[in-house]
This record gives C-alpha cells, sequence and structure tokens, in this order.
C-alpha cells in the first residue's frame, strides 16, 4: 500500500479501486495500473483534506490476472483489509473510514458486513457504487443490514456504466436501514469520455475531482 501522512490528522481513509484493483505498487511509489482510477488520482487531495491516506494494492500472493477478480467478497480479502484498519488505526489515532470505487465498493460493503466493533472501519464511503453484476454478487444484493457503522454514498447522476445505474441507488439506500447514519451525496456535470464504466466517464467523476474529495472529507471529520 501506498501511504500518505498529513500533519495531525483529523481521520484515515483507506482507498480500494475499482477494476481488477491490481495497481502494482511500485517501490518508489508510482503505479503499473490504475493511476487513473478516482480514488487513486485524488489521494493527494483526501491528503491535503487533513486525512492520513493508505491506497492499497492487491496482496502480495494475487500480484498476477485476476488480482483482485472473484476475490473480492472472501475470507482472505477482509483479513487483509482488517490489518490495514487495525495498523492505519495504530497509526493515526484517529478514525479509519474505508472509500471503494466501482468494483472497490464490492470490497468494502462486504467488509463492513463482515467485520465490526474494533476490527472494522468506523464508516465506509461508496462511491460509484456497483448495484448489478452479472459475474458476482453487487452490493445491494449483499446482507446490508448487519452494517452498523455510517455509510455514505457518493454517485453521479448521470453515470453511464450498466452496472452502475443512478436509478438503482434508492434500493441501496432502503437496504442501509441499520446504518446509525447514511446519507447521499450527488453530482452532476463534468466531463464524460470513453468507457462509460471507466475513470474518464462520469463514472469517475471526471472534472470534479475537488468538490467531491472535499465533500467525502467534511462528512467523514463530521462538518
Amino acid at each position: 500500500m501506498l501511504v500518505l501522512s498529513p500533519p495531525a490528522a483529523k481521520a484515515a481513509v483507506i482507498l480500494v479501486a475499482g477494476g481488477h484493483g491490481g495497481l502494482q505498487i511500485s517501490p518508489n511509489g508510482s503505479f503499473q495500473w490504475g493511476a487513473g482510477n478516482f480514488l487513486v488520482r485524488t489521494r493527494q487531495l483526501f491528503a491535503d483534506q487533513g486525512l492520513m491516506v493508505a491506497v492499497i494494492d492487491a496482496p502480495s500472493d494475487r500480484q498476477s490476472p485476476p488480482y483482485l477478480g472473484g476475490f473480492r467478497q472472501k475470507p482472505e480479502h477482509v483479513a487483509d483489509i482488517e490489518a490495514v484498519v487495525a495498523w492505519m488505526r495504530d497509526q493515526s489515532r484517529v478514525p479509519v473510514w474505508l472509500v471503494g470505487t466501482s468494483r472497490g465498493t464490492q470490497s468494502a460493503a462486504y467488509v463492513a458486513t463482515e467485520l465490526s466493533g474494533s476490527k472494522g472501519p468506523d464508516g465506509i464511503v461508496l462511491t460509484s457504487t456497483i448495484l448489478t453484476d452479472d459475474r458476482g454478487r453487487p452490493v445491494p444484493a449483499m446482507p446490508l443490514e448487519k452494517i452498523r457503522i455510517p455509510v455514505l454514498v457518493v454517485h453521479h447522476e448521470q453515470d453511464g456504466c450498466a452496472l452502475c445505474a443512478f436509478a438503482g441507488v434508492p434500493a441501496l439506500r432502503a437496504k442501509l436501514g441499520n446504518a446509525p447514519r447514511k446519507e447521499l451525496l450527488t453530482f452532476s456535470g463534468g466531463e464524460n469520455k470513453g468507457d462509460p464504466c471507466e475513470a474518464m466517464g462520469y463514472h469517475g467523476f471526471n472534472g470534479l475531482d475537488r468538490d467531491v474529495v472535499r465533500q467525502i472529507s467534511d462528512r467523514i471529520v463530521g462538518k
């Protein structure tokens, strides 16, 4: 993982990229894949908001295809993220939130259904949530009633990805009834380029990075 540590962090975030999740982070901090992913490219913006940041890669034993494919809802993945949460909490001494985008929401939501209390995150953020999926279980099909931490859902109203159509967001929110706090942040506009399921489309909040990160960060620190 790549860690950014601003002085006197207000909170900490673990950023989980979408796609296959194999960022292949080099020792010098560069990425072999995913540099344009919404959460990867905005990592410094989160740090600028006073948050300690960890961008997590696929684990060392999954550094080749399919990387996190078929792994995001496995006990081993939960154990990996549990370890990162514990490390971040020990290092920062502040609340630790798990933030996923696109297929990363399948990681964040699943972990939140499996871990609670001191083992799990203090809250989760789901950006561009996978709402339908022909290759696995989408987020609304998970036992979301088990989640008892704050949940922030962030979605672009014009998301053109067939797996993330905005029309499916109300059904997602309805299944978060046991979360002590749940909020929906919506955005519109920006730039829409290329594949509608990739980071340069509305799906990746292209052109809206600073505003999206600021609003997410404000919710995390309780502004």
